[in-house]
């Protein structure tokens, strides 16, 4: 379908409105319209609404199938990745998870490991449709020793297909020692890395963060927490994130994943931390995936009650920038996955109701992420910018997130990648 040429046309394919900017047409409800592609050089060389009249004579018809920008995924753990086989968690709780990652990481994380995981991981994003990934990594010592070099190779071995960006990860008590974790804000400083760490409700927490937070203004570095990944009513660690960015004047970019305790919260603390959030510039990703299987895990023989994600239509209403990403894959946090980003916007639309209206949420999976990752000219279609889309079967929201649409077609600078996913048999020497 898709020539193997420099220069061709679609015609007749469904753009929607949030991730084409620019584009003069008329949307449906749905914010969808009919429009004509060219392709020249792997560039866009323009993209115009559809009339009346049929698509151009030299033009390939997509009879309105969906063409969407490639997708970015800005919260994931490709360094855990797959680790399931050997090392599942007992009880699938948050402990469960932290306790068995934490002995298989000292156990097995050797370069060689953690590499060819990595890249196992990356291929599948791939020959998914994403452009662009930002992981963490685990940085307790010794293993910042190990998997940054590993990462900072991997980018380089998978330049110009994937964007590959890295965020350190700890505990907001490894903070604590300063010499060690102002070597570590250095080492992620030359890396061109993300400064991240995981925060808790401790006695010490606003003195923590200004730590945190004056070591990313030494070395000119962005943000990216993890925070109150729990049901305990009492964990505000957003809202000290927010206010310590204000008292900080920090101007740097700050996503903040999961949130899930704010869900919890009376009204009157919501309100507050959503207006401090706001008013200090933060973004926020929800992890539907992997926070569905953990949160509430009861460990009783009941149901659980609640979703596990955080209040994201709030947030948009303020202006807050919101995304959705996949988190973990196939390791303690989260035994299933495969990086595939429209599967978590199936499931965000299910789980965080994104539709009635579908409004802008489809950019949660590409626009808005790739904002906060600095990353111009990724996630929308536009007219000069690289022809860098994936063209679905689906030709409405409920054809599209009804299916796994696993013959969809991915388009890489023009010309449609050969999607081969890779063979889970691949890492079963690492398994043993």
């Amino acid at each position: 379908m898709i020539p193997d040429s420099a220069s061709y046309r679609l015609g007749n394919v469904r753009v929607h409105q949030s991730l084409t900017p620019g584009l003069a047409a008329t949307f449906d409800s749905d914010g969808f319209a009919l429009a004509d592609i060219a392709v020249t050089d792997g560039k866009i060389s323009s993209i115009a609404a559809r009339g009346k009249s049929k698509a151009p004579a030299d033009a390939i018809d997509l009879a309105g199938r969906i063409v969407l920008p490639c997708f970015v995924d800005c919260h994931t753990h490709i360094d855990k990745g797959h680790i399931w086989p050997r090392k599942p968690n007992p009880d699938g709780t948050f402990m469960g998870a932290l306790n068995a990652t934490g002995a298989d990481r000292a156990a097995r994380w050797s370069a060689e490991d953690v590499a060819r995981r990595m890249d196992f991981s990356l291929r599948s994003a791939y020959a998914h449709g994403t452009r662009a990934l930002r992981t963490h990594l685990d940085s307790v010592a010794p293993q910042e020793e190990i998997s940054w070099p590993v990462f900072e190779t991997m980018r380089e071995k998978w330049r110009g297909r994937i964007e590959l960006q890295a965020a350190c990860l700890l505990g907001i008590e490894g903070v604590r020692d300063k010499a060690w974790f102002e070597r570590l804000a250095k080492r992620v400083a030359a890396a061109k890395g993300v400064l991240g760490v995981v925060t808790y409700m401790v006695p010490d927490l606003e003195e923590l963060l200004d730590r945190v937070f004056g070591q990313a203004i030494k070395h000119g570095l962005d943000l990216d927490f993890h925070a109150d990944e729990t049901d305990d009513v009492a964990a505000i660690s957003l809202k000290k994130i927010a206010e310590a960015s204000l008292w900080n004047g920090f101007e740097g970019n700050i996503l903040v994943g999961h949130c899930c305790s704010l869900a919890r919260q009376p009204d009157l603390e919501v309100l507050d931390t959503l207006d401090k959030v706001a008013k200090a510039g933060l973004a926020v990703v929800s992890l539907p995936m992997c926070n569905l299987y953990l949160q509430d895990r009861r460990g009783d023989g009941t149901t659980p009650r609640w979703r596990g994600v955080t209040l994201l239509h709030e947030m948009r209403a303020r202006g807050i920038p919101v995304a959705v990403a996949s988190d973990n894959t196939r390791d303690p946090f989260h035994a299933y996955g495969d990086l595939d980003m429209l599967e978590v916007y199936r499931m965000a639309t299910r789980i965080l109701h994104f539709d009635h209206p579908v409004g802008d949420w489809p950019q949660a999976v590409a626009a808005t992420p790739a904002k906060v990752m600095r990353l111009d000219g990724f996630g929308t279609l536009a007219t000069g910018g690289n022809a860098d889309f994936i063209v679905f079967k689906g030709r409405s929201w409920t054809e599209l997130l009804s299916r796994p649409e696993s013959d969809r077609i991915v388009v890489r600078g023009g010309r449609a990648i050969e999607r081969r996913l890779p063979d889970y048999a691949e890492l079963d020497e690492l398994m043993v």
